[in-house]
């Protein structure tokens, strides 16, 4: 074809675009700027691109700076994790800004030899279960583990990924409230959560079953059971998973139509209040031998308060409180559940860790914690506060490919990770990115350590409140137990929990008094 011919077909073709444009009534802009009026939807359409790539510095951006992904990137791959040249965020002109306080001399048993090495042993310091004396009481081998997204929100190949990974790296991975998929049985122990829809152990009217979770726990990888109160997306809601990624595999597993918007209920129906969940935990414990705990964003403090009491007379209680930030979550929430409905981490936490420690329960629940955690700083300031476990949501999806592109609402996730698209998903091969999820498990956990080394502690759950100051610019600094009104004693666990936790450290305990397979 000659170039008049194209010209002429270029010509005709802008041609019908202007008329379609100037004839049509939905778009104004298209309507008085024809043609040219396309490049301000193409620049929208790709503006979280051009502005995550070209525009913004290196701890703009959110949810996670370009710097923070690049750690985790970093980590996952193996690589360098150094940074240069001195840091770059505005620490001069900063309000709340954490520094940990090293100290000059450790303390009892602290390592001060390199250990560089990613293979680090760092178990968690309490026994899930064990003050409560369930039947399967356990010692998780990994103080960090990947939180709950389940199969319907990721795709299968990064549900698998992510099992995988929690095998090498020797973790416990949260099913979240979908069920246990195919995916799900790769190797890696598991915390199954009971959402509010109960998947995977409802009747027919969706109603929860006891014997269908017996059966689904029996043949299982099954560790600890997690009631799913509420989370940090959008607390108070319950789950949504849009029509989009509802497969017929999806449909089955959880008990669903296929192609249609499954929308958790935003309260249980097995219990009705703080009593009655009580009695509910107790059941659940009592049929499986498992350890169970709670999982909930923080909003309303009543229920924390009514949630003490009634544990204060120590015959029933839960083994182990998750607290969900607000600013966490990796699924589809509308904006205003997503901004500002529930507290952040830290003020979160420290409401519920006060009244436990208030009561002087904090030794016998277990803290385990999500929201941002899996960067090395905020995961040290929430173990400072009194935190035992980090769970790693998002920054474990970074791990296996996720660029953040923000899409995981529309099943057009580009890198495979947050879509039921089988196109998108096949580009995440789950071998290959099992061993960047485990890589950055075990790089978090080192990282943890060095830090522990640094404040002269043998494990980072024995740092404390008084271990990191908050400071504003450089003019003043305050500790962690002024700012958020800690006592003495709280925080850090209890003389002989440290003293167990020291032991551990130092070879003289197993990592799990009670393992799966003994």
């Amino acid at each position: 074809m000659s170039w008049s011919k194209i010209a002429a077909t270029g010509a005709a073709a802008l041609a019908a675009v202007a008329a379609h444009d100037v004839t049509q009534r939905k778009h104004a802009i298209l309507r008085n700027f024809p043609v040219v009026g396309h490049l301000r939807f193409m620049l929208e359409k790709f503006g979280p691109e051009l502005r995550q790539y070209i525009v913004t510095s290196n701890d703009e951006e959110r949810p996670f700076s370009r710097d923070q992904r690049r750690w985790i990137y970093a980590s996952s791959k193996g690589e360098n994790t150094y940074f240069g040249f001195g840091t770059d965020n505005d620490v001069e002109n900063s309000t709340g800004y954490p520094v940990i306080k090293h100290r000059t001399f450790a303390g009892p048993g602290a390592a001060t030899a390199p250990h560089a090495e990613e293979g680090v042993r760092l178990p968690m310091g309490k026994v899930l279960g064990g003050p409560r004396g369930r039947a399967k009481a356990f010692r998780p081998g990994s103080i960090v583990n990947i939180s709950a997204m389940s199969f319907g929100s990721l795709s299968g190949n990064a549900i698998e990924a992510l099992n995988r990974g929690a095998a090498l790296a020797g973790c416990l991975q949260n099913t979240g409230e979908g069920g246990i998929s195919p995916a799900h049985r790769h190797g890696g122990e598991l915390t199954f959560q009971l959402g509010t829809a109960y998947f995977g152990c409802r009747d027919t009217q969706g109603r929860f079953d006891l014997a269908r979770l017996k059966d689904l726990v029996a043949s299982s990888p099954v560790r600890a059971l997690e009631i799913k109160l509420s989370q940090g997306a959008k607390p108070g809601l319950g789950g949504l998973l849009p029509g989009a990624k509802v497969t017929e595999e999806i449909a089955e597993i959880r008990g669903i139509p296929v192609g249609q918007d499954c929308a958790s209920p935003s309260r249980h129906t097995a219990f009705h209040d703080t009593d009655s969940m009580l009695d509910f935990v107790e059941l659940l414990a009592a049929e499986t031998g498992l350890p169970v705990g709670i999982k909930s964003a923080v909003g309303d403090l009543a229920f924390w308060d009514e949630l003490v009491t009634l544990m204060s007379a120590r015959d029933r209680g839960v083994d182990f409180v998750n607290i969900d930030g607000g600013e966490g979550g990796t699924g589809a929430a509308p904006l205003v559940f997503a901004d500002s409905v529930a507290y952040p981490f830290r003020i979160g936490f420290t409401e519920v860790y006060k009244r436990f420690a208030r009561a002087g329960l904090h030794d016998e629940v277990a803290f385990i914690g999500a929201g941002k955690l899996g960067l090395t700083e905020n995961a040290t300031v929430a173990l400072a506060l009194g935190l035992d476990g980090i769970n790693v949501g998002r920054e474990a999806m970074l791990a296996v490919g996720c660029i953040q592109a923000q899409k995981c609402h529309a099943d057009t996730c580009p890198t495979g990770v947050a879509t039921q698209d089988p196109w998108l998903a096949r580009g995440l091969d789950p071998a290959l990115k099992s061993v960047r999820a485990a890589t950055y498990v075990r790089s978090l956990r080192r990282d943890l350590l060095k830090v522990a080394e640094a404040v002269g502690v043998v494990h980072p759950a024995l740092m404390g409140p008084d271990d990191v100051d908050l400071v504003d610019g450089t003019r003043t600094a305050t500790t962690l137990r002024e700012a958020y009104g800690y006592e003495p004693g709280w925080g850090v666990p209890g003389p002989e929990l440290a003293a167990t936790v020291e032991d551990l450290m130092l070879g003289r305990l197993p990592d799990d008094p009670h393992p799966a397979h003994a």
